[in-house]
């Protein structure tokens, strides 16, 4: 499987990063989130292809309170890089105003804007605003269907809720994009995020792909995508699923143990002790790279490394998928960080993507023939001789 053009699947991998953000308290918040501005800036030079962008509203750590905000600041200093929200809580907001500001974002960014939606990871944010967290699900494909209508139909909506109304809505601006922007659902480990994807047709963003139980149900997850799909008439698609997890490398492991040792304790105490979700592992060995690395859920090493761990996600996906995204992190220091990045470019891009095959090839090429160039280029050279000797010998 690994030796197939694109390491183990028929269609070339894209490359991202999903930015909750992750900043340890206790820092200047504004210089945290300057270091992601610069980051995605980074990583559109470096030829990545997305960046999806979080919202929450408490803990302290994951400080961006409205990707749409967030994305058109760093629209205005990037190419090409895609811009995602990743993800709006649904349940947060009403859903006209959602589907206006995504219209909004897909105009000034010029069609680089994705919607990623989600029921709202943090039960704290929800508590504030006084939402259960039993119905969020629910409410989430509630909204979802009524800004898929609004995105997709010129006929006016109207819809009565429990907690939302709409009456003869129609969006005053049509989509730059055609139909409309991108949108996915976010998924972790429970089937709740396929079954959404399959049921509207949407694209599939498993969060906690690389989790111990997210990375048991990979293949279990499309399996319901493709029912939910049949049911309700739509056509999923392997190329538009998004894989998220936990990666920084380094030239070496042990520089990449070296580098991690600035921010992995502050990053594992957050979700063991605030966001209390199951992103990273619990128990195993002491050295918490070597307790990550032995779960499965990331890696911390080397290019390679990142390269196997990609070619085991493509096999347990049972038949391959769209874009690997890197949780952006801050396990290492900020040119530690853009020197993992970079690596990744250099090494796991091309290995995915397809593009060093060809200038191997032609080395290889060149090299295998070389005798005969060299014996063509040297009798070119003795005959240019030999006619300038003519001539100077000429009367």
């Amino acid at each position: 499987m690994a030796d197939s053009k694109y390491g183990g699947q028929e269609w070339p991998l894209k490359f991202g990063i999903f930015m909750a953000p992750f900043h340890p308290t206790g820092q200047n918040p504004t210089f945290a989130l300057d270091r992601d501005i610069a980051l995605i800036e980074h990583l559109d030079r470096l030829g990545f292809d997305e960046a999806w962008i979080g919202e929450h509203h408490s803990g302290g750590y994951e400080i961006i309170a409205s990707p749409e905000l967030f994305i058109a600041t760093v629209a205005q200093r990037t190419q090409r890089i895609k811009l995602g929200t990743g993800v709006v809580s649904l349940p947060y907001h009403h859903p006209f105003m959602t589907a206006q500001r995504i219209v909004l974002l897909d105009h000034l960014t010029k069609g680089r804007v994705m919607l990623g939606v989600g029921p709202g990871a943090l039960p704290s944010d929800a508590f504030m605003l006084g939402i259960d967290p039993a119905v969020q699900r629910d409410r989430m494909e509630e909204a979802l269907d009524v800004i898929l209508r609004l995105f997709r139909s010129d006929e006016p909506v109207t819809h009565e809720s429990e907690w939302f109304s709409l009456h003869d809505a129609r969006l005053h601006l049509t989509p730059f994009t055609h139909p409309h922007p991108e949108v996915a659902v976010a998924a972790m480990i429970s089937p709740s995020g396929p079954r959404a994807a399959g049921r509207f047709g949407v694209s599939l963003l498993s969060i906690g792909a690389t989790q111990t139980a997210g990375f048991d149900m990979l293949a279990h997850h499309w399996d319901v995508m493709e029912q939910r799909s049949a049911q309700f008439g739509t056509t999923p698609d392997r190329q538009a699923w998004r894989l998220v997890s936990q990666v920084h490398v380094a030239e070496t492991s042990e520089q990449a143990f070296r580098d991690v040792a600035y921010g992995l304790d502050d990053y594992f105490e957050y979700f063991r002790k605030v966001a209390a979700l199951p992103v990273v592992p619990e128990g195993g060995p002491e050295d918490l790279a070597e307790q990550l690395n032995a779960s499965g859920g990331g890696i911390v090493g080397t290019p390679d490394d990142c390269i196997a761990l990609i070619e085991t996600l493509i096999e347990q996906s049972d038949g391959g998928f769209g874009t690997f995204l890197i949780q952006a992190h801050e396990w290492a220091d900020q040119a530690a960080t853009h020197k993992s990045f970079e690596l990744i470019a250099k090494h796991v891009l091309p290995h995915f993507q397809g593009s060093a095959r060809r200038p191997a090839a032609s080395k290889s090429w060149v090299i295998d023939n070389r005798p005969t160039f060299m014996g063509a280029a040297g009798a070119a050279i003795m005959n240019a001789i030999a006619k300038h000797g003519e001539e100077q010998s000429a009367p």
